[in-house]
């Protein structure tokens, strides 16, 4: 399981034994992505850790898209029925994270929620369903599962009712899809439009969930531009619906960054290993088929895409709007009241700014300027 209930006993050399199979995963995810075999959740070592490293981490990226998709003007999320297919379910992170998710919120009721668990590894599908039990147990929240064993493209011609999903999740699958393939971003954005077309309702949304690594950041970017070129609408996280600029160059990417506290476990996993695993990061999109956005609801926001950026007598971001990936910068000398919201913003937040200097395409902060953070 992946609450704390089955770590208090991992200690001593079954410890060792598990941060080694960490290590091992774990460089299978980064710097040894090519080697990374389909189906490697069949191994027992790198399932196990998965569950127990892995496993509580990711859970919890599907929050933050189903965060912003119950900003959607239409209330999707408060409907009395969802019907939510999870394509290459692993051992079922972004079920468990859903169910997580709607069981904290705080309307009166939650809508019944119906997952399709979909994966080609058998061992997958059975670690899902013994999750998928053991939480709906625990947890105030009316759910059920139906599992099928397949791969993604099997899976859409086999298909049931056509456009029945009003959810559709793929959460670190895009990445592991075609791998080698020189056409792999085509034939990646002909597949997901086949999915959105074949199962996906009129009103649903399309979750895509990928490491925050560059490779991988920029291949869900590519996709996301391929996309929109060819007619889908972008919902989140992106307050334009232009060409992506981290794309523009080579060595850009764009991710998510939402802090974490880690269970014990972990934390000691990490002493063990020299990983740290403080914070999520991650990359996703939001698709869906009708014209819905973001910027319906914050306007002329930025979404800030950096660190802060701190040299001698001044702190900068870059942040992305509607028009692209801007730096904003504010001397030391200009801070105010007004403006002093812009030194505690973190990557991800989502910002709005009045009285700003546009100094030759640098966006700069006076000391009348107003930091106005949209997502608090």
């Amino acid at each position: 399981m992946h609450d704390d209930s089955c770590n208090r006993n991992i200690n001593g050399p079954e410890l060792r034994a598990l941060a080694r199979d960490v290590i091992r995963l774990s460089n299978l995810f980064t710097r040894e992505r090519e080697k990374l075999p389909p189906g490697y959740l069949a191994d027992e070592g790198l399932r196990r850790a998965y569950i127990h490293y892995f496993l509580p981490a990711n859970i919890n990226k599907i929050h933050t898209p189903l965060q912003e998709l119950s900003l959607h003007p239409e209330n999707i999320l408060l409907r009395e029925r969802l019907q939510i297919l999870d394509l290459g379910c692993g051992p079922g992170t972004a079920i468990l994270g859903m169910l997580e998710y709607f069981s904290a919120r705080r309307e009166a009721s939650h809508p019944l929620l119906d997952f399709t668990a979909v994966d080609a590894v058998q061992e997958n599908l059975s670690e899902t369903t013994t999750q998928f039990t053991h939480l709906t147990r625990q947890r105030p929240v009316k759910a059920s599962l139906i599992t099928s064993k397949a791969t993604v493209e099997r899976f859409i011609t086999r298909g049931r009712d056509k456009n029945s999903y009003d959810i559709i999740v793929m959460l670190n699958l895009l990445s592991e899809l075609f791998p080698g393939d020189p056409q792999m971003i085509s034939k990646k954005i002909r597949l997901l439009k086949k999915i959105m077309d074949k199962l996906l309702t009129r009103e649903g949304s399309l979750i895509l969930i990928e490491p925050a690594l560059r490779e991988t950041s920029r291949g869900l970017l590519m996709v996301r531009d391929g996309l929109l070129h060819e007619g889908v609408h972008l919902y989140a996280p992106c307050l334009t619906e232009g060409p992506c600029p981290a794309l523009i160059r080579p060595k850009d990417w764009c991710h998510a960054e939402v802090p974490w506290d880690p269970p014990e476990l972990i934390r000691d996993i990490d002493r063990l290993t020299g990983l740290r695993k403080d914070s999520l990061k991650f990359s996703y999109m939001i698709f869906q088929k009708e014209r819905a956005s973001l910027t319906d609801q914050y306007g002329d926001s930025f979404r800030v895409v950096s660190e802060p950026l701190i040299s001698k007598g001044k702190m900068e971001f870059y942040i992305c709007g509607r028009e692209g990936r801007r730096l904003v910068t504010r001397l030391n000398k200009d801070h105010s009241g007004a403006n002093e919201p812009f030194e505690k913003l973190k990557r991800w937040d989502i910002v709005q700014f009045t009285g700003i200097a546009d100094e030759a395409g640098r966006l700069r902060i006076l000391k009348e300027s107003e930091v106005i953070l949209s997502n608090q």
